[in-house]
């Protein structure tokens, strides 16, 4: 891992998680070498992990020295720079990055959002009854997986008969384990709103997608292309990252049963409950920008040019920055995670995905009494999304 070979995990490889404790690494990590490089593996380039929480969060604070333009995610920069640069919000630098985000924002208008959370609050009640009933059930199948799609697909105002399609497009452009299969995937998803941008620039409405398609940066209107990579960027993050830490959520509960009867009894507050639920899911184990000049983080050299990844899943247990980090505790204060990235390039999504997990809180403790895990979760195969395809329970209904 280290240029000292103090430590030698693989980032790279999406195995390595499945086989060894994050939590346990990162705090060596944080312990000896917080910012430190990561030898280059079968013919890839090396690039620097900061693990320390106060080393991430100026890292994110700092586009001017890091930028996003070249990729966000280690395994598409090992390979090359991203081709959605400068067109995907996620992936574009200033003074663009200013525009495009406004513009975004404007369609994400708090009446918009307001409304699509009023439904996810029926919707995932209703969901959560359901799988009650059940006995034994799947809950990443029968409830995680279609609590964020439908969100964003109503935030998109995607027809109900394309949601099938989406959700496994979305699963296989992340999680699925053979590379051509997951761009197969993207291409669809990309395929898929080029021509619902095109509809919508024809035939605008009050939607999302219209907005966005019928607005300009820098004076001009997006391409189809530009507008299909901004919608493929919000319903990946929203539906992959919703979905794990649904999951990691439901897992955490039931294995923390002191922390789910504070949740029922109301001795904790819901809003802080969500916060501890973003931070113990931390849904992206990282995202990583390329350095613009040479700078020093953490006392560290960086030359420009190099790939720096910073670890939210580190960050998010450092012992400097959260009391007893490895403890889940619902009413913990203060809070300020990094589980939905920080800084200029903060999640876009974030009051969806917020909205989502407080209705999953809340349908729980009004529809459930007990929740018991009934087999061993599947973890993702991934070095990038940290959670479970898989989690076996059974609840009690009230």
């Amino acid at each position: 891992m280290s240029r000292t070979g103090t430590l030698s995990l693989d980032l790279t490889d999406a195995r390595t998680f499945l086989e060894q404790d994050p939590y346990e690494y990162f705090a060596e990590m944080r312990a000896h070498e917080p910012v430190s490089w990561h030898e280059g593996r079968r013919g890839q380039p090396g690039f620097w992990a900061v693990a320390d929480y106060a080393n991430v969060v100026a890292c994110y604070n700092d586009p001017a020295s890091l930028g996003s333009g070249r990729g966000t995610v280690l395994e598409v920069l090992l390979r090359g720079d991203d081709p959605a640069g400068g067109r995907m919000l996620a992936v574009t630098d200033r003074p663009r990055h200013r525009e495009l985000r406004a513009l975004l924002w404007r369609a994400l208008s708090p009446k918009v959002l307001a409304t699509v959370a009023q439904a996810v609050e029926q919707y995932t009640a209703r969901l959560v009854r359901q799988a009650a009933e059940l006995g034994e059930f799947d809950f990443a199948a029968e409830v995680a997986e279609h609590v964020p799609l439908n969100t964003i697909c109503d935030l998109l105002s995607v027809p109900s008969t394309d949601r099938p399609d989406l959700l496994k497009w979305s699963k296989g452009a992340l999680t699925g384990a053979d590379p051509l299969d997951s761009a197969e995937s993207r291409n669809e998803l990309v395929m898929y709103f080029m021509h619902l941008a095109e509809l919508r620039r024809a035939q605008p409405g009050d939607d999302v997608v219209s907005t966005i398609a019928t607005g300009t940066v820098d004076g001009e209107p997006l391409t189809l292309e530009e507008v299909a990579l901004n919608c493929y960027s919000l319903i990946i993050g929203g539906d992959e990252s919703s979905r794990v830490s649904a999951v990691s959520t439901v897992k955490a509960l039931a294995e923390h049963p002191a922390q789910w009867r504070a949740l029922v009894d109301g001795r904790v507050d819901l809003e802080a409950a969500v916060e501890e639920a973003l931070r113990w899911a931390t849904p992206s184990f990282h995202f990583a920008r390329t350095a613009t000049i040479d700078h020093v983080i953490g006392g560290v050299r960086i030359r420009a040019g190099d790939i720096v990844s910073l670890w939210n899943i580190s960050a998010n247990n450092d012992e400097n920055a959260f009391f007893r980090p490895r403890a889940f505790d619902l009413a913990r204060s203060p809070n300020r995670h990094v589980a939905l990235g920080h800084g200029p390039h903060y999640c876009l999504g974030a009051f969806l995905g917020r909205a989502e997990l407080r209705a999953l809180l809340r349908a729980l403790t009004g529809a459930v009494s007990a929740i018991e895990l009934r087999g061993a979760p599947v973890r993702i195969e991934s070095n990038f999304l940290n959670g479970y395809s898989s989690l076996p329970v059974r609840f009690t209904p009230r």
